[in-house]
């Protein structure tokens, strides 16, 4: 099966063509950098990652370009409160937010541009809009002309007519009609500007994404990403600009992922229901997130509550428990079990492929791995040894890895205290044999609080890490 991805331009999933042979351009709209990154932001970066996982996974080389707006009203206004300048303001939180890429695992961009190292591009793709006679100079600052872009309104869906009479009456008389918005606006008492032919001043916020994809990915791309909540006007604007600018379908597929919702809501500072990346890391690991997300669909809106982590907890536990070692005693299964289990294999990687090649369908593929883990614990169970259930293990490994769960990530942080809880089994198998039944409670319950399972069988015991 080819590959599927749903576009929000046709409304449809399509058939995924590259513009060129094994190469992915991807321009995902990053954060506007002014305060603590917070899950939501998570939310849309792992969504991506995890697109981009997989896309490295079928062979292609993803070129993959995240910019950072860090010249913006929110920021302007974040440093004149604190009184910070608005520069080291917005680069202290580029820092912040890529170090939460690096907690969460999540594969870097193959550049990340900032809005205030493109000012020389932004002004020359503006010039060339205004040439083309798509944007008008009004009194230093410059508005694209919706009017001229025949097709403004495709990615959304609404009308320039009804957009139009639904209008309010434009603030701003200088611009021609409501729905024209700003690409540079003129600079104001106390706030960053730059020169331009139109006087000092600094570029609107739509500009600056076609210009970033543009400069480092040409002028046509195939997958443009980010929150359904960009839809419009961003991309909408995003759109117009671009395609005026070139005459050329900027984007093959505009990806779009749902919004975090909090017990329901929307999660929002209005509502105070914000939850930091960095909140969030103290309680859980970032696994979680991943899982969260990969359990549902990454296009609709994101449930989350704690009850939704608990479950999301415990069905990681059950990933992990498919790499527990063989049991006490284990003597192996015999041929027919054993290719069985190499059948297994195959049906769980064939499935995999087609959940994802399915608009990257994650509860697809997680349930065909819970599969595959069902089978590895029965084999288990039968006297599977190490050596029979590597070749399953590994496999969990490699395809958990595609979508960037780290279920191993602990092993070699505790390989160095193994012995020591190999030592207490032994004590603990001791005092067990002698009916010292306290000393046994003792040593579960002491190494439970240390992050460390026993379980008991009747061929003996064995241990992993909650």
């Amino acid at each position: 099966m080819a590959l599927r991805v749903y576009n929000t331009l046709s409304r449809q999933k399509e058939d995924f063509q590259t513009l060129e042979p094994n190469v992915v351009k991807l321009y995902v709209c990053g954060p506007t950098v002014y305060d603590d990154a917070h899950i939501g932001h998570a939310m849309s970066s792992l969504v991506f990652d995890i697109i981009k996982r997989y896309l490295i996974f079928k062979g292609y080389d993803v070129r993959h370009v995240m910019n950072f707006t860090d010249v913006d009203d929110k920021i302007i206004n974040r440093a004149n409160y604190e009184k910070r300048d608005p520069f080291e303001l917005s680069a202290h939180y580029i820092k912040e937010y890529l170090r939460h890429m690096q907690d969460l695992n999540i594969l870097p961009a193959t550049v990340y541009p900032q809005a205030t190292q493109e000012i020389e591009h932004i002004i020359e793709t503006i010039s060339a809009l205004i040439e083309k006679g798509h944007a008008y100079a009004a009194d230093g600052d410059v508005y694209f002309s919706v009017p001229t872009d025949e097709d403004y309104g495709k990615l959304s869906g609404r009308k320039t007519e009804d957009m139009q009479a639904g209008a309010r009456v434009a603030v701003d008389n200088r611009k021609k009609t409501p729905m024209d918005f700003a690409l540079w606006k003129s600079a104001k008492e106390g706030e960053p500007s730059w020169p331009s032919p139109w006087g000092e001043g600094r570029p609107g916020w739509h500009i600056e994404c076609s210009v970033m994809s543009l400069n480092h990915l040409g002028e046509q791309i195939d997958i443009h990403g980010g929150g359904t909540d960009l839809i419009f006007p961003h991309h909408e604007n995003e759109i117009a600009q671009s395609e005026c600018y070139t005459d050329k379908q900027f984007a093959t597929y505009w990806v779009h992922n749902g919004m975090l919702q909090f017990d329901g809501e929307k999660m929002s500072k209005s509502l105070g229901n914000m939850i930091t990346i960095d909140q969030f890391l103290k309680e859980h690991e970032a696994n979680v997130m991943r899982m969260l997300i990969l359990t549902s669909n990454y296009r609709h809106p994101l449930k989350y509550s704690e009850k939704i982590l608990e479950q999301t907890e415990k069905s990681l536990e059950r990933l992990r428990s498919a790499l527990k070692p063989e049991l006490p005693g284990a003597s192996g299964m015999d041929e027919d079990s054993v290719a069985l289990l190499a059948n297994e294999l195959e049906v769980a990687l064939n499935g995999f492929e087609l959940a994802m090649d399915d608009d990257f369908n994650g509860a697809g593929a997680l349930a065909c791995l819970f599969d595959l883990v069902r089978v590895i614990n029965q084999s288990r169970d039968q006297g599977a040894t190490d050596e029979q259930l590597k070749p399953a293990q590994d496999l969990i490994l490699k395809l958990t890895g595609v979508l960037g769960l780290e279920l191993a990530q602990d092993g070699a942080k505790d390989a160095a205290v193994d012995p020591f809880i190999e030592l207490l089994l032994k004590v603990r198998k001791n005092a067990r044999e002698n009916k010292n039944w306290a000393m046994s409670d003792l040593i579960r319950d002491e190494l439970l609080a240390l992050g460390v399972v026993i379980e008991d069988h009747k061929e003996g015991s064995t241990w992993h890490w909650d």
